[in-house]
Order: C-alpha cells, then sequence, then structure tokens
C-alpha cells in the first residue's frame, strides 16, 4: 500500500461524489475506473464514506498550510485570521463539502467530524504563527472551531456574486472572536489573575508534537 495508490482512488472517487454521494458506492467506482482490486478499497479507506471525506478535508488543510507558509498572511491579526478562512474555503469544492457534510452528520461519524473541524482550526493558528502552550492553545482552537462550522453552512447556502455574504459572515463571527482574546488578555492584566489562572489551569499543556487525539488517516 503506498499513499500515491490511495491518492489516485480519492481522486477517482471525487469524481464520483456528485452522482453517488460521499460514500463505499463512489469508493467503488472509483476503484473500477483506475483498475484497483475492490479488496484494497478498504485497506485504503477502512472508513469507508466516512474516510474518503476526512481524507478531502485533510488535503485541503494540508494545502492551506502550505499556502500559508509560503505566503504568510499579512495586515491586523484579525484580517489574517479571516483571510485563512477564506482561503480555506477556496481549497474545495462546495458540492463535495455539501456530500462530505451529510456522510459526517451521521451519528456514527461525530466524533470524527468534530476531530476534523478542530484539525482545521489548528492549521490557521498553527499556520499564522500562534505559539501558545497553555489552555489558550484548546481555547483558541474551540473557538474558531464554532466559527468554522457556522461559516461552512452559511457558506453552503450562500448564493451572493463570488459569496460576498460569506466574507462579510466571516469577518463579523472573526470580530467575535477577537473580542474575546482581547477581554482575555485584559482579565489577565488584573492583580492576581495570573496566579488565579496557574493555579487553574497552569497544569494544561498543548500537546507536544501538535498531534490530535484520536486522529486517523
Amino acid at each position: 500500500m503506498t499513499q500515491t495508490d490511495r491518492d489516485a482512488l480519492l481522486n477517482a472517487a471525487l469524481i464520483h461524489v456528485p452522482f453517488e454521494g460521499m460514500n463505499d458506492l463512489a469508493l467503488a467506482v472509483g476503484a473500477r475506473d483506475i483498475g484497483m482490486s475492490p479488496a484494497l478499497v478498504r485497506v485504503h479507506f477502512p472508513q469507508g464514506g466516512a474516510g474518503l471525506a476526512a481524507a478531502y478535508h485533510r488535503r485541503a488543510d494540508q494545502d492551506l498550510r502550505r499556502a500559508l507558509a509560503a505566503t504568510p498572511p499579512q495586515g491586523r491579526f484579525r484580517d489574517r485570521v479571516a483571510g485563512a478562512l477564506w482561503q480555506r474555503l477556496e481549497l474545495v469544492d462546495p458540492e463535495l463539502v455539501r456530500a462530505g457534510a451529510a456522510t459526517l452528520a451521521l451519528p456514527q461519524n461525530a466524533a470524527l467530524a468534530s476531530r476534523l473541524v478542530w484539525e482545521t482550526a489548528d492549521a490557521i493558528w498553527t499556520g499564522l504563527g500562534d505559539r501558545s502552550d497553555d489552555v489558550n492553545w484548546y481555547s483558541k482552537r474551540a473557538t474558531l472551531s464554532a466559527v468554522i462550522s457556522a461559516t461552512v453552512l452559511f457558506w453552503l447556502g450562500d448564493d451572493s456574486e463570488g459569496r460576498a455574504e460569506t466574507r462579510g459572515f466571516i469577518d463579523r463571527r472573526i470580530d467575535g472572536v477577537m473580542s474575546l482574546e482581547t477581554v482575555k488578555a485584559r482579565l489577565r492584566k488584573l492583580p492576581g489573575a495570573a496566579r488565579l489562572a496557574d493555579a487553574a489551569f497552569g497544569w494544561i499543556r498543548a500537546p507536544r508534537d501538535r498531534a490530535l487525539p484520536g486522529k486517523t488517516r
């Protein structure tokens, strides 16, 4: 089994997703197209359609990481976060995302769906240079995860020209995130706040290698 074979199956299956859905059938037809044995489909995608959706999602995350590393965003930090989120949306096809969302919405895929959104939030924060190593590592990603989830739902239903309304939606939600970060920063400056925070959360540390618990391919 090689990554190249898996990528080939991913690409072949995605062609059929708009017609078949993000499911085992798309994988089976994709395997047929490239002459891959049906027995190998589960080797490459043991989670079936959910694994296919996850692979498509994670490929876009990886593309975003490369883009942010090659051309770091400029300007105010809130604009950089908003720009990175918009850039992430531009890396995917709405129809494939809609199909993937339908599959990941199934109860048995709920944990995977949440993890994928968290991974995207981590890709954005890390790509923008976040170096937090305490409870803030988690709070930043949790807050942005909520923004990402809401934004994707809005984006999928946005029929404005160039999806301009989505860009405005992102700006409004990111303003909320930045307001929260500002409040947190001010609270930390209050007398005794740092000692209280250390006592309550000082033991919490970000994963050393930034690997996410339970991550699967």
